[in-house]
């Protein structure tokens, strides 16, 4: 008998991806209360919420224009470099391929990278260098906006770890 071929890397990320997904979602607690929290979380990675903090963050920070034009590239970089690469990837969301309902409005048919986790993550980074002494709890909310996501049924997990990456890189590639 002769062994199969090793599938190639993206396939078996992608069957990775849609078996954590079953586990998580699918075979998980859809309960009203969860849903509710999960829909109130997934907000803070949206767009208006995005661009209104960091707005926010020269009324709450004195002396923070630097912070916020860099918190600003950050966002509108990583915004622009999530949607190439959406185009580029062309991944269906899990409800397209999976056949199963999501719990929030889909925002769009391209599941691959996430905006929301992108978002969340950037905003997170930017106010983790003006207030450092509570960096982990920002990044830890920017984590669960990303796991809001996958528990709502509108992303991968890979989907929403390749968005925070994109604004993790985004962030340290821009000039100190």
């Amino acid at each position: 008998m002769q062994p199969t071929p090793p599938l190639p890397l993206l396939a078996r990320l992608d069957a990775h991806d849609r078996a954590l997904m079953t586990r998580l979602v699918i075979e998980g607690d859809r309960s009203r209360l969860g849903c509710r929290v999960w829909r109130g979380l997934t907000h803070l990675g949206g767009a208006r919420f995005s661009a209104a903090i960091t707005l926010a963050l020269l009324a709450i920070v004195p002396g923070s224009t630097g912070v916020f034009f860099r918190g600003a590239s950050t966002l509108v970089l990583s915004h622009l470099i999530v949607r190439v690469i959406k185009q580029l990837a062309v991944r269906a969301r899990p409800t397209e391929s999976m056949a199963f309902e999501a719990l929030v409005a889909v925002p769009d048919e391209l599941s691959f990278p996430s905006g929301h986790a992108c978002a969340a993550m950037s905003v997170a980074l930017t106010f983790s260098l003006c207030f450092p002494t509570v960096a982990p709890a920002i990044i830890l909310l920017a984590f669960v906006v990303g796991a809001s996501r996958i528990a709502l049924g509108v992303h991968y997990p890979g989907d929403v770890l390749a968005g925070q990456l994109i604004a993790v890189l985004v962030e340290l590639s821009l000039p100190i």
